[in-house]
C-alpha cells in the first residue's frame, strides 16, 4: 500500500455500495416492510460532477428496490448492478466494459459483503461507520457516516488530487 494521496492520482473510476454508504445504515420501514432510503444531496452532486465530467461510476448493491434504481438514474450512474450478493463477478464485469486496471479502481464499501470486492480493487475507502473487518482493509476511513458526505468526501479528494475540482470562477455551469 503506498500513500493515500499517491493513490487517489491513479483513479480513474468509482464504484459504491448503497446502503450504509450512499444511503445511510439506518433506516425507517415502510407498514410493508420497504426500506425507506435517505441519502446526502451533496453526495448526489459529486457523483453526477463526476460522471459528466467523464469518470466511469458504479453501483453494486443486495438491494434492488425502485427507489435505487431510480436515484441511480437520476444522478446518471449507466452501471448499475442490484440484487448482487455476490459483488465481485459484478465489478470484473465493470472493470471489463470500461477497459480499466484494479489500481485505476476506488471501492467504497462498508460491511462484509463489500470485503471481497475491496480485496480486489487498488483503492478500498469506507465511512466512518463501517465493519471493523472493512476498516482494517480500507486505505482510507472518510471522517462522515454512510449517507452523511462520505461519497463526496472520497470523490472531492480524487478530483482535487488531479485537478478537476470544481473552480467556481471558471465552472462551466451549463453542465447542470
Amino acid at each position: 500500500m503506498g500513500f493515500f494521496k499517491e493513490e487517489l492520482t491513479k483513479v480513474k473510476a468509482f464504484v459504491f455500495d448503497i446502503d450504509g454508504v450512499i444511503s445511510a445504515a439506518t433506516q425507517a420501514l415502510t407498514p410493508e416492510g420497504e426500506t425507506v432510503r435517505t441519502s446526502n444531496l451533496k453526495d448526489g452532486f459529486a457523483l453526477m460532477y463526476a460522471i459528466r465530467i467523464g469518470y466511469p461510476v458504479c453501483v453494486i448493491t443486495g438491494g434492488k428496490t425502485i427507489d435505487v434504481i431510480k436515484r441511480c438514474e437520476k444522478i446518471g450512474i449507466k452501471d448499475l448492478y442490484t440484487g448482487s450478493l455476490k459483488k465481485l463477478p459484478c465489478l470484473i464485469d465493470f472493470m471489463e466494459k470500461n477497459n480499466l486496471k484494479s489500481e485505476e479502481v476506488m471501492y467504497m464499501g462498508d460491511d462484509l459483503p463489500d470485503y471481497p470486492v475491496m480485496r480486489a480493487v487498488g483503492v478500498p475507502v469506507c465511512p466512518k461507520d463501517a465493519a471493523q473487518e472493512i476498516k482494517a482493509i480500507s486505505h482510507y476511513i472518510s471522517d462522515k457516516d454512510g449517507g452523511q458526505g462520505c461519497v463526496r468526501d472520497v470523490l472531492e479528494q480524487v478530483l482535487r488530487s488531479q485537478g478537476k475540482w470544481i473552480d467556481c470562477e471558471k465552472m462551466n455551469w451549463e453542465l447542470f
